[in-house]
């Protein structure tokens, strides 16, 4: 199923909808108020929220982080239209590889494309994020994803 989203720039003032959502969903949110991360709210056509996610670009590189689908829309589609957008978004602002961090949802961007690495082949950059160094697990699959 294609589902059709708008994606709606988050300011630094108005993230608690996507820190509650995060948390919801037991997702990492310790660091989503720094001014530099990139997050944006996701609404159907019909202007139902869908969820929430984001970008922490580095150089050439970008971290793809908080990708969260709200429970009443989610096994539409939602989650994966949401990382088109981002990567869409990435490529825009001259990214040429994404990479996230999962504890549960390795096979979800597997089928997206994503591969699984390890961590010796993040770039430093990436390496370095709050959510790689302190908030995600050293369990957590590291997947990244060539935009270029």
């Amino acid at each position: 199923m294609t589902t059709h989203l708008t994606a709606f720039p988050l300011a630094t003032w108005e993230r608690d909808g996507l820190k509650a959502a995060l948390r919801n969903a037991k997702l990492p949110f310790g660091d989503v108020d720094a001014p530099d991360h990139l997050f944006w709210r996701f609404e159907t056509d019909d202007l139902i929220p869908a969820g929430f996610g984001g970008l922490e670009i580095r150089g050439e590189d970008a971290l793809l982080r908080s990708v969260v689908t709200l429970p009443p829309v989610r096994t539409r589609g939602v989650g994966a239209a949401i990382v088109a957008i981002l990567e869409v978004e990435a490529r825009a602002r001259g990214c040429r590889g994404l990479w996230l961090l999962t504890t549960t949802a390795a096979e979800f961007f597997a089928e997206l494309g994503y591969g699984e690495c390890d961590r010796a082949a993040v770039p430093p950059a990436i390496r370095t994020t709050t959510e790689f160094a302190t908030l995600c697990p050293a369990s957590a699959t590291v997947m990244t994803k060539r935009l270029a």
